[in-house]
């Protein structure tokens, strides 16, 4: 099979694997109508795993996917921007900004920052707008939390995701 084949499996494998964690596990925020949820986690994988192109795919689609089949329509477009630029992001640092970074974990951790601040700041920009400034700003730090449950569940499955035969292989 070639090689972009493969990537798009993957990256509907992705995709699914975003919008199972997104959408199984919810963890309301008080004082908003958000939730927390383990999602971020395959938004950064995929981005790390599937790189730039492949990973915002997966990241946008995915968590978009659950936006829609969770009633949070108004959400689709924003959800889909933020995280594919997350993912993207991610993709371009782990492979190519951190490229002469030896330790993996240093490298998955500085990606689920770069994931946590895109999404955190790419909401509360969204939501400004949307609600204003006040309402927005009182879902920062719920976004922030659900960034850092991203990089702690991200950091926890990569080492065991990169052992899978092929996973990290070029052409895979």
């Amino acid at each position: 099979m070639q090689s972009t084949q493969k990537k798009m499996i993957y990256a509907a494998l992705f995709a699914a694997l975003t919008f199972v964690a997104t959408s199984i596990i919810r963890i309301p925020t008080p004082g908003t109508s958000g939730y927390v949820h383990p999602g971020d986690a395959f938004v950064i994988l995929g981005g790390i795993l599937l790189g730039p192109f492949w990973g915002a795919l997966a990241g946008g689609i995915g968590s978009a996917l659950s936006d829609l089949l969770g009633g949070y329509v108004i959400y689709i477009p924003i959800t889909f921007v933020i995280k594919g630029l997350a993912a993207f992001l991610v993709g371009y640092a782990f492979h190519h900004a951190f490229r002469q970074v030896k330790k993996i974990t240093f490298k998955v951790i500085a990606c689920g920052i770069i994931s946590m601040l895109i999404v955190a700041l790419g909401y509360l920009l969204c939501e400004s707008f949307l609600y204003g400034f006040g309402a927005a700003l009182a879902s920062f730090l719920p976004n922030c939390l659900q960034g850092l449950t991203g990089i702690i569940i991200s950091s926890v499955l990569y080492p065991v995701i990169s052992r899978i035969p092929y996973v990290l292989r070029s052409d895979s």
